[in-house]
């Protein structure tokens, strides 16, 4: 069975590759932006939406104490075995670029 949310939206990869060390939300849109070239800009809504989503399905976790202002997040270990998921599935979309076929 293919574990849920796969493949991943552009903005969840994003923001789980950012959180592979602890982040709060403003500092994942930061880098977000960063890691895309300008080309991805997450707003507040869809950044709090996609975090809500991928803590429920247990792929990034909360580290600071929910009543803090600033919460902090960091991919799990299930996150860090989706992101290596989808890391051979995109290789093998590159590969297909690279021969030519399709």
């Amino acid at each position: 069975m293919r574990p849920k949310l796969l493949p991943l939206s552009e903005t969840m990869h994003l923001i789980m590759l950012a959180l592979r060390k602890p982040l709060h939300g403003y500092a994942i849109m930061q880098l977000v932006n960063e890691m895309s070239d300008g080309q991805v800009s997450i707003a507040a809504g869809t950044l709090y939406g996609a975090l809500d989503n991928l803590k429920k399905h247990h792929y990034i976790e909360l580290l600071s104490d929910p009543s803090e202002r600033k919460k902090v997040y960091q991919v799990t270990k299930l996150g860090e075995e989706i992101l290596e998921l989808e890391n051979q599935r995109l290789k093998k979309f590159i590969s297909l670029y690279e021969k030519g076929e399709g």
